[in-house]
């Protein structure tokens, strides 16, 4: 069975923003065979309007950040939460990305933030960042 996880929006929006880093080269590997995420609607409204809001950053027009949120749709698992474990994190966006990664079966958390899924480890949800997610699959680091 492929390897699922929750890629955070804090990696969407860096991956969009520079070509790079460990972020561009994870979400460019999103839709192979090296693993699936997993997206629920919140997360993927999440994902719009933060990508939306710093789209000066990105250089991307509206229309593709549509067309990139599109691709991940079609390739994801995409996942109906059904049991909120609210509050848990100390944010409320982090809580959905937890939650979708309980629902969704997910072992890990792409992330950069660490350290804001603290507790994730309860549920058996290990947070990593880009790079060692890269290094785990065998992708480059």
């Amino acid at each position: 069975m492929m390897m699922r996880v929750v890629i955070d929006t804090c990696v969407l929006v860096s991956a969009l923003r520079s070509s790079r880093g460990a972020s561009f080269r994870l979400v460019n590997l999103v839709g192979t065979s090296a693993f699936e995420i997993a997206l629920s609607v919140p997360i993927v409204l999440e994902y719009e309007d933060a990508a939306k809001r710093l789209g000066d950053a990105t250089a991307l027009a509206h229309e593709d950040i549509d067309d990139v949120i599109d691709y991940l749709c079609s390739v994801a698992h995409l996942q109906e939460i059904h049991f909120l474990w609210r509050p848990l994190l100390r944010d409320p966006r982090d809580d959905q990305v937890l939650e979708l990664a309980v629902e969704a079966g997910c072992d890990l958390i792409v992330t950069h933030n660490i350290r804001d899924f603290a507790g994730s480890d309860q549920f058996g949800i290990q947070a990593i960042r880009p790079g060692e997610f890269l290094r785990r699959i065998g992708g480059e680091s």
